[in-house]
């Protein structure tokens, strides 16, 4: 049975998997890989009830002091570490993880418990003064940044601990505590506060999150990528994201902690210098990605990490996809017997198929064009658009009805309200599994990433072309043609799949009798007009009866028939519509 540790706090041990909504993703994943008898660090939850908590009085529950302090001892007993002290000093990850996936957009302090006297007894455990002087600066650098909400400069690798202090301390007139528990309740409460930064209510509004789930927090037993040559930290797809072959596709940077890969600030490597480095953990990888694919019947993202050729899954969730690998996924799985046809037809959007449909190059128009800049393909499509470097800006200029390219160094989550609203995201540095790709990926944004350094912030003001597929970046707006969804051999089986699914019929051509066209009806292309519009007509087309919104008011109304073209997204959206509407219908019975 789970070891609970107070009202808000419970062990995360295997021998049970508690509720998600509890515990957030993060938790129920570790919950899940440890059940599987997968190597993944202890870790205990402090659960989305102690969020709720602090939401509503803005104070940390009274109690949670304690709880921590015993869900610490049981973390110590686990990994036979000492949180704060010697001779196995004890470091913990303090990671976010809300019930709904939202990657990046809240806060995580990794290294957390190192002061003075912990570096040194981890440098003679580790037998590398240097390792820990490395992992210390990490600390230091993230509290500052994210729970003392510091702007600092990067802290000097060659400076002491001390001087790190004291620079932290001018920039953001606080210190950071030497008392580890005072250092672990305060990253916890910046981590609930994240919950409501700018970029995380950004992110929620846009996919339809509600503001009032809350986020559990996971507190774990750090593993050190960075502590030697046979150590690392990376990301494996169990396949590709980019374009659904079956293939597993990932990510490495040797000696290295996982925020230096989902930054972007480094370019990590491919996952065959893995094999060829580690090739035994390369192994071990790939087959625990391929259980982990059986047991959740999805394709799954996990982070890594190794540590002195040992390998640690610290987490595992369903990837975000681009829109061709979504129904690529989908089409897939059913052919395999992973997933039925129903489930196939959810996992693929109306958005995502929109993306696939989406404008492409013409052919023949790369030819004649001047290529700007290169990097590695992280999400496809084509965006077009002026180069803005600064996130605010780009929001202006893109509400303001301007099509504009997100130009950036490296992305961070600040950036998302950027990213929402762009044509495409260009980056110099990271590589594709960064934050700028995963984000663009979940978004359906052409994203190159990469791009070297001055590559990309040195267009700002020129029209640009992105090639999302081809990682290449071209001078003016080229030329584009729209795909056809008749010529899809995959498009063509999920319309098939929708058409028979779907509460109502979607045709490219109207059949004979009445229709009412909404192009010609005052407010038609209103969505939230059209229930007052639709009583009494079995048979409609334009205005918004496309859309999502008209969709369902079609549904409402008693539509028999939309007319629509492309019909597929218009399929997906009634399905979709159809699957809300189930848990009213039998509430209401």
């Amino acid at each position: 049975m789970t070891p609970i540790f107070g009202q808000y706090l419970l062990a995360i041990d295997g021998t049970s998997l508690p509720d998600r909504q509890l515990i957030g993703g993060k938790a129920w994943s570790i919950a899940r890989m440890r059940s599987l008898g997968l190597p993944v660090p202890p870790a205990f939850v402090i659960t989305t009830r102690a969020c709720t908590a602090f939401l509503d009085t803005g104070s940390l529950p009274a109690t949670l002091g304690d709880e921590l302090a015993t869900g610490m001892a049981w973390l110590e007993a686990a990994t036979g570490g000492t949180f704060g002290g010697g001779p196995r000093p004890l470091l913990v990850s303090v990671r976010s993880g809300a019930a709904v996936s939202m990657p990046g957009m809240m806060d995580t302090v990794l290294n957390l418990g190192i002061n003075d006297a912990t570096q040194t007894a981890l440098g003679e455990l580790a037998g590398d003064a240097a390792f820990a002087h490395d992992t210390h600066r990490r600390f230091l650098d993230l509290y500052a940044r994210i729970v003392l909400k510091g702007e600092l400069a990067e802290l000097d690798p060659q400076a002491t601990a001390t001087r790190w202090r004291a620079d932290i301390t001018q920039a953001t007139g606080q210190s950071v505590p030497e008392d580890p528990h005072a250092q672990l309740l305060a990253a916890v409460q910046a981590v609930f506060e994240s919950w409501n930064s700018r970029r995380a209510r950004k992110y929620r509004q846009h996919h339809g999150i509600p503001h009032t789930l809350g986020t559990a927090v996971t507190v774990q037993a750090m593993v050190f990528g960075n502590l030697d040559a046979a150590s690392g930290t990376g990301v494996l797809f169990s396949r590709n994201p980019l374009t659904g072959a079956p293939a597993p596709y990932g990510e490495y940077l040797a000696r290295a902690q996982g925020e230096d890969v989902v930054s972007g600030r480094h370019t990590p490597q491919p996952l065959s210098a893995l094999a060829q480095d580690l090739p035994r953990v390369h192994a071990e990888l790939l087959a625990a990605a391929a259980i982990l694919e059986r047991e959740n019947n999805d394709v799954q993202d996990i982070e890594f990490t190794i540590q002195h050729s040992q390998l640690y899954l610290l987490q595992t969730r369903a990837a975000k996809r681009a829109p061709a690998a979504a129904l690529r996924f989908a089409i897939d799985m059913v052919a395999e017997g992973q997933i039925d046809i129903a489930t196939a037809l959810a996992r693929v959007t109306a958005e995502q198929v929109r993306a696939v449909l989406s404008p492409c190059l013409a052919e023949g128009a790369v030819a004649p064009a001047r290529l700007l800049a290169q990097g590695e393909p992280a999400s496809q499509g084509v965006g077009i658009g002026v180069v803005v470097e600064n996130t605010d800006e780009a929001e202006r200029r893109a509400l303001a009805g301007e099509a504009v390219v997100l130009a950036r160094a490296i992305t961070s989550p600040d950036d998302v309200h950027g990213m929402l609203v762009c044509r495409a995201i260009i980056t110099e540095q990271g590589g594709a599994t960064a934050h700028a790709a995963l984000v663009s990926r979940d978004l359906g944004k052409p994203c190159v990433v990469g791009c070297g350094t001055a590559s990309v912030t040195s267009l700002v003001g020129q029209l640009v072309t992105v090639d999302g597929g081809s990682g290449k970046i071209y001078a003016g707006a080229l030329a584009v043609t729209v795909p056809d969804e008749n010529a899809d051999p995959s498009l063509v089986t999920l319309t098939q799949w929708a058409a028979a699914a779907a509460p109502l019929q979607v045709l490219a051509v109207a059949p004979p009798g009445p229709v009412l066209d909404l192009n010609t009806v005052v407010g038609g292309a209103d969505s939230t007009q059209l229930a007052g519009l639709l009583a009494g007509h079995a048979v409609v087309r334009g205005g918004a009866i496309a859309s999502p919104g008209g969709v369902r008011a079609a549904l409402a109304a008693g539509v028999k028939i939309i007319c629509a073209s492309p019909r597929l997204p218009v399929l997906l959206a009634a399905c979709e519509a159809a699957r809300e509407l189930q848990p009213q219908i039998a509430n209401d019975e």
